[in-house]
């Protein structure tokens, strides 16, 4: 037994740019995640070898921040997903649930013979 059944008449539309995004989101977030991890290491790296406790300051802040915009990324291309797979729900067949009256309640069967 299915859990939903599909309206008669209805119809599915043709997918548009949602699914293109859907698609592109692994390389979105790959390519983003590497060049914010790249910008750490080269700054890393670039930094002489005793830094300064100024340096050390600046970096360590630099570190924070690209991690913060790692995070930011990241919760960004999570909503970007979950808006395309709600389109994508959304642009389907319609659906009809069974129904389950309450309950509390008689059946609208029952009530109606009553009066």
């Amino acid at each position: 037994m299915e859990p939903f059944r599909r309206l008669p008449g209805s119809r599915r539309y043709p997918p548009g740019r949602e699914w293109t995004l859907l698609k592109r989101v692994p390389a979105f977030w790959f390519f983003g995640s590497a060049l914010l991890v790249a910008v750490g290491v080269v700054a890393w790296w670039a930094t002489p070898s005793p830094p300064t406790a100024a340096e050390e300051r600046a970096l360590l802040l630099l570190h924070y921040q690209l991690a913060g915009a790692l995070f930011l990324h990241w919760s960004l291309l999570l909503v970007l997903a979950i808006g395309c797979v709600i389109v994508r729900v959304m642009k389907g067949p319609m659906l009809v649930a069974d129904q389950y009256p309450p309950l509390d309640r008689e059946p609208i069967d029952r009530q109606a013979s009553r009066h």
